[in-house]
């Protein structure tokens, strides 16, 4: 069970995170959000992608998308995200659970710009009803995270101003 590998990278390091469990699932960013009890954005969704030589794995604030344009001038590729069964293959941890800890095999980890807009984020604990809450800080230390800007805001209706 990945939820296992998490736990047990967060002891072996001495990291004092708590992977948090439900009852209802948090497989996706509304999902983790309701049962939160917190805004959409601050669900840090992990996406794996192939890159012609390697996978990597993209961490965003769960209402934001990925920037096609963005990411073939930081990559020099199109974004080719792994198929569901290749991401479990790889990471370890099924769909709705991904995570950057407790990986089946190393991958290297890139935040996206997008986490900065919160001090705190969610990303899911290695299962569909699992999450961490962690500083944006330190989830880049402790994935050791290169920051990139990939991605461009969920489209939203405009707010009326009032002159």
């Amino acid at each position: 069970m990945s939820i296992e590998s998490v736990k047990r990278e967060f002891e072996a390091n001495g990291w004092d995170l708590e992977v948090i469990e439900f009852d209802e699932s948090s497989a996706t960013v509304d999902l983790a959000a309701r049962v939160l009890g917190v805004e959409p954005g601050r669900i840090a969704k992990s996406m794996v992608f192939r890159l012609k030589d390697r996978d990597i794995m993209i961490l965003f604030k769960g209402d934001a998308r990925i920037d096609n344009r963005k990411f073939r001038e930081c990559f020099g590729e199109k974004a080719s995200l792994l198929k569901p069964e290749l991401v479990l293959e790889v990471t370890g941890h099924p769909v709705g659970g991904v995570c950057p800890f407790g990986l089946k095999q190393p991958l290297t980890v890139y935040l996206d710009q997008s986490l900065q807009d919160f001090d705190y984020v969610y990303p899911a604990g290695g299962t569909p009803n699992s999450a961490v809450k962690i500083s944006v800080d330190r989830l880049a230390e402790l994935t050791r995270g290169h920051w990139v800007d990939v991605s461009k805001e969920s489209e939203r209706p405009q707010q009326a101003v009032n002159m």
